[in-house]
């Protein structure tokens, strides 16, 4: 019997479609590694590495504020990727975004996790640009800005929002509160910015987008529902559905709506159990 769907090879990872934070690990490394691949592909091909930084990552990272309208599509991908070299930050982000995500994805389901990651990237992003204008609060400093530290740090907050009494049991006699391990990564975040301003308005700013959106989750409101929606109607758009009245046919019945059909004709093979 045909269908009108295909599954795609991570698919068969078990449970991966109903774990959307596994989805987001899987995602993350494997744009790590491209975007290591093409650093390290220009570094063959040409001298070093300015082509690099100077054509491919600004069409990717948060830029310095004077070039960020001509590039503010980059609120939408900054978050997804790490400069090469940066394994070690990839494993403790993704470690971090597991102990959080997993709180969430439990305790609201798995449909929640990925519009509340997108949202806290977005608007920590929105945080880091709009505070860059700000005259005198913002160090000069220059450069493009990659990271989940956004995502990661509106997940935390979701989490700890949900269930402010959660604790983690390592063992049957020792467990942590939840606040306090989102406690702790906070200062480790505000400690990694260098206390640099806009980076520190990124992570409130994820922060924020947190705890609004589980608000809104328990206020009755839906916020991540349209992002599902737009994704499964470009799906439908692409993925071929069966012929319009087609009827497919049992195999022990094959035989005989044939013959009954075509009461004439010789044996006929058929090979996809479908009679129109």
């Amino acid at each position: 019997m045909q269908s009108g769907k295909r599954r795609s090879s991570l698919s068969y990872i078990p449970g991966l479609s109903n774990n959307a934070v596994l989805q987001i690990i899987i995602f993350s490394a494997v744009a790590y590694v491209v975007f290591g691949l093409i650093w390290a592909v220009i570094r063959i091909v040409f001298p070093d590495d300015h082509l690099f930084y100077f054509y491919f990552v600004p069409q990717l990272a948060l830029p310095p504020v004077s070039m960020f309208p001509a590039h503010c599509w980059t609120l939408l991908t900054y978050g997804w990727f790490l400069f090469p070299g940066k394994f070690w930050e990839l494993a403790s982000n993704m470690l971090w975004l597991y102990c959080f995500g997993s709180v969430v994805q439990m305790l609201v389901g798995h449909r929640q996790v990925i519009p509340l990651y997108i949202y806290s990237l977005f608007f920590g992003g929105l945080f880091f640009v709009a505070s860059s204008m700000v005259p005198g609060l913002a160090p000069l400093q220059g450069g493009y800005f990659l990271g989940p530290a956004a995502g990661l740090m509106g997940m935390a907050v979701a989490s700890v929002t949900i269930s402010p009494n959660y604790r983690f049991y390592f063992t049957e006699t020792f467990s942590l509160p939840l606040a306090v391990i989102v406690g702790a990564f906070a200062v480790l975040s505000i400690l990694g910015t260098g206390f640099y301003f806009p980076s520190i308005m990124l992570l409130i700013g994820g922060a924020g987008s947190g705890f609004a959106y589980i608000k809104l989750l328990k206020a009755g409101y839906r916020p991540g529902d349209w992002m599902y929606g737009l994704t499964e109607g470009i799906e439908g758009l692409v993925t071929p559905s069966p012929r319009k009245g087609g009827q497919t046919i049992p195999l022990g019945r094959r035989d005989a709506v044939l013959k009954k059909a075509h009461p004439n004709s010789g044996p006929t093979v058929v090979s996809s159990g479908r009679v129109d």
